[in-house]
């Protein structure tokens, strides 16, 4: 399922500059959309902790390595209730870091009230949902990712991951991934890693073609119509 959005708004005028300022358009970059699956994270992690991406981190085997230190931050329940009232300084007394505008976006509210009733049905999936991608050198919030939920019975759980419109193009879609990436090989209940991608999406394929992703079939999903189902064996990265 293809849904997750992310809108990270800029606290305080040094993160604007970072995020709003010109840059080159990269060779090959592609939209920060996506969705992947990935597998579980133990109990004992605390749903706030980080998937870091040290810069020349190798994330396995496949891919161009990232140069950005990203970690996902998780969120809990009354930050995604508030996210979805559009309420962004109440989201900001909670959130374990500080949440710019565009979390609170139309484009984006339609996550956080979906992630709101999952974690109110089921609050151990805070854990696991839609958390900040967070840059570690800049200090800002730059996009969303995170899990759709605890994996399933065969070790798989499915992600979605955006980045914030004002800090595209500028690799934070492939440090995701790769952060992603590396959460699911330490976990050794983990088998495989799924990426579902519209048949249109040519630019979200190409970046997890780059990881060894590879076609096993298709569904429907009633958001997004027709998507390929692309996965990559969870070892690889170990």
């Amino acid at each position: 399922m293809c849904g997750e959005r992310v809108t990270a708004q800029i606290a305080g005028s040094m993160r604007q500059r970072f995020c709003s300022a010109p840059h080159p358009a990269l060779p090959g970059s592609v939209r920060e959309t996506i969705t992947v699956a990935v597998a579980a994270v133990p109990a004992a992690v605390p749903a706030w902790q980080a998937c870091l991406m040290i810069p020349g981190e190798s994330p396995g085997k496949a891919g161009p390595r990232s140069t950005h230190q990203v970690r996902i931050v998780h969120l809990p329940a009354a930050a995604f209730r508030a996210l979805a009232d559009g309420d962004l300084a109440a989201a900001n007394m909670v959130s374990p870091v500080p949440l710019p505008e565009y979390f609170v976006s139309p484009e984006w509210r339609g996550t956080w009230r979906m992630r709101s009733e999952q974690v109110d049905q089921d609050p151990a999936s805070a854990a696991w949902v839609t958390g900040v991608i967070w840059d570690e050198q800049a200090q800002a919030a730059v996009g969303r990712a995170g899990y759709h939920g605890p994996p399933d019975h065969s070790g798989m759980v499915e992600i979605g991951y955006a980045v914030d419109p004002a800090c595209r193009r500028r690799g934070y879609a492939r440090a995701a991934l790769e952060a992603l990436l590396q959460r699911a090989a330490r976990e050794p209940q983990v088998r495989v890693v799924r990426v579902t991608i519209s048949p249109d999406n040519t630019a979200s394929y190409a970046l997890a073609s780059q990881y060894g992703f590879t076609k096993v079939g298709e569904q429907w999903d009633e958001e997004d119509g027709l998507e390929v189902i692309y996965q990559v064996a969870a070892s690889r990265y170990r």
